[in-house]
């Protein structure tokens, strides 16, 4: 029985491909290339030791979905596939509405069909929108988002609980996270972006390495201690070992339908980050103060313990980590995976 891992090329899907593997989990992945690269797939492999499927299908493409679970005895399905730029939601809304909430119910239909009904979603701190105060818990309600890639991960959660409520032979993990940077300790794989970046450490690793001129720091007139946004940095490898917990926990036999935050429940500005980074690499990153994104909230950090006490999962790396290791992937690629 395997892993299908929609989005299974991109940042977060290929470091959590390897830690399936790493966990003996055999893993197949589904990937339209729209946010990642196809030489990624040859970095997960190496990592891997071992030869991943890939099918090239965009999650829309219900025959091509309905192929890949007749060809593969598919037991669990990772979804990660999706875009996922909040500047871009805001001026790209039916594209957003499209690509992600249509894309999953497609998903969703063809998993029915073929008497799949084990998924854990990648969900978003964004679906605790505006009106919550950090830190966040699951317990808190969602919705008020702020911009429609919020409104597409709160709908999409929303849809697999109805699924649920209607077939209680479906088992749904909701996994809300915050700010995934860092890479893999190799260096082999990590953040791609295509064009400017909308993330805040490939933006600062791009500077760094003399890609970008300067950082844009997206207002400085915040309620935080130094006017610029917090938010709660993770580091993409431990973020991967929680969907492996995650999976783990679901096919164990739980069922219905569970919600959890993964974060490191600390809030780091982006000045905070800058500067951590620069400790990290010895390189200085040129800034200018830019004004607000739409969407944006001031502060943004999790509660992280329900994860713990059930999941048995938590965040191990910290931030000097997470520098290190984000420059340790940009120094080494400097023009990502086209190197």
């Amino acid at each position: 029985m395997a892993i299908l891992v929609t989005g299974g090329a991109g940042f977060i899907g290929s470091h959590t491909c390897v830690a399936l593997t790493q966990a003996g989990y055999e893993v197949i992945i589904v990937d339209n290339y729209y946010n990642s690269s196809p030489k990624s797939l040859a970095r997960i492999c190496e990592l891997c030791g071992k030869d991943i499927p890939l099918y090239e299908c965009d999650i829309r493409d219900r025959a091509g979905l309905d192929k890949i679970f007749k060809e593969n005895k598919i037991e669990a399905v990772i979804h990660f596939a999706g875009l996922k730029a909040v500047g871009e939601s805001c001026q790209k809304p039916i594209e957003y509405y499209d690509n992600n909430i249509g894309g999953t119910l497609t998903l969703c239909d063809v998993m029915r069909h073929n008497n799949c009904k084990n998924i854990v979603f990648s969900s978003s701190a964004t679906v605790y929108g505006m009106h919550n105060v950090s830190p966040l818990k699951e317990t808190m309600p969602a919705g008020g988002t702020t911009n429609p890639y919020g409104t597409t991960k709160y709908m999409i959660e929303i849809i697999l609980e109805d699924i649920v409520k209607s077939d209680s032979d479906w088992n749904v993990t909701l996994l809300r996270y915050f700010n995934p940077i860092g890479a893999h300790k190799s260096g082999r794989i990590g953040e791609n972006p295509n064009g400017i970046p909308n993330n805040l450490m490939p933006y600062i690793t791009q500077v760094a390495i003399g890609k970008l001129p300067e950082l844009s720091v997206f207002g400085d007139d915040y309620d935080t201690h130094d006017g610029t946004g917090v938010r709660d940095y993770i580091h993409v490898v431990d973020l991967a070992e929680g969907h492996v917990k995650a999976l783990n926990n679901i096919l164990e036999g739980k069922k219905g339908v569970q919600i959890f935050n993964l974060g490191t429940g600390h809030g780091y500005s982006v000045l905070d980050i800058v500067k951590a980074f620069e400790q990290a690499s010895g390189r200085k990153v040129p800034y200018k103060i830019a004004p607000r994104r739409p969407g944006d909230i001031a502060t943004c950090y999790s509660d992280p313990t329900k994860a713990k006490e059930v999941l048995g999962w938590e965040a191990k790396r910290g931030l000097e980590e997470m520098c290190e290791d984000s420059w340790r992937w940009q120094s080494m690629n400097p023009n990502g995976f086209e190197d």
